[in-house]
């Protein structure tokens, strides 16, 4: 049997202008649980390297009453899943791997400057794009205020390095002996060539 005819009629009500065709939109709330945080903490206890919560994880919604799970239409945002899931692990870092060095100020500039260190607000506070990179630096943002914890964004082939602070943009609350304070970016590459996204913290 096909769907019913309503069904029909909400997915093309979700029909978005895209260019010369049209995309199918659907719901992002922002992720309240991972249902399986134990399954995935006891492996992550013995040592094991655990692949969890990919593209966010599957979207699922629990029935008030009777409890029951059911998976719904929705996209969940990734980088606000890691955080949760940081969070209900009682991860000590959050690492944010991907393919650039820092978050810059004035980025798109003849000469942005890389951040090393950064404080909530500041990473709130840059230009960044909705598609691309303002998603990661809210997520680094609310990870370093809700669990107290370490938060970083740096290259995906170092990912020791931004875990060290040799690399990469740590975001914490607080200041920290040894690392710049907020709002005091390091010199951009027109100073130190192409070292510059590789400053020492």
């Amino acid at each position: 049997m096909g769907e019913p005819a309503e069904t029909w009629h909400e997915r093309i009500a979700q029909l978005l202008p895209d260019g010369p065709a049209h995309r199918r939109v659907v719901p992002s709330p922002p992720p309240l649980a991972f249902l399986e945080t134990r399954a995935i903490g006891e492996p992550l206890r013995g040592g094991a390297v655990v692949i969890c919560a990919g593209g966010g994880g599957v979207p699922v919604v629990r029935h008030a009453d009777t409890g029951r799970v059911r998976g719904v239409e929705a996209v969940v945002d990734k980088d606000l899943a890691a955080v949760l899931l940081a969070e209900q692990l009682g991860a000590d870092a959050l690492l944010i791997l991907t393919d650039v060095t820092h978050f810059f100020t004035d980025f798109g500039a003849a000469h942005p400057a890389p951040l090393v260190w950064a404080a909530p607000g500041q990473l709130r506070a840059l230009d960044l794009s909705e598609g691309s990179m303002r998603p990661k630096a809210r997520a680094a943002a609310a990870c370093a205020e809700r669990t107290g914890g370490l938060a970083a964004i740096g290259p995906l082939d170092d990912a020791l390095g931004t875990l060290s602070g040799t690399t990469g943009t740590t975001v914490v609350t607080t200041p920290r002996a040894g690392r710049p304070g907020p709002l005091a970016p390091q010199p951009g590459p027109s100073a130190l060539g192409a070292q510059a996204a590789r400053t020492t913290v």
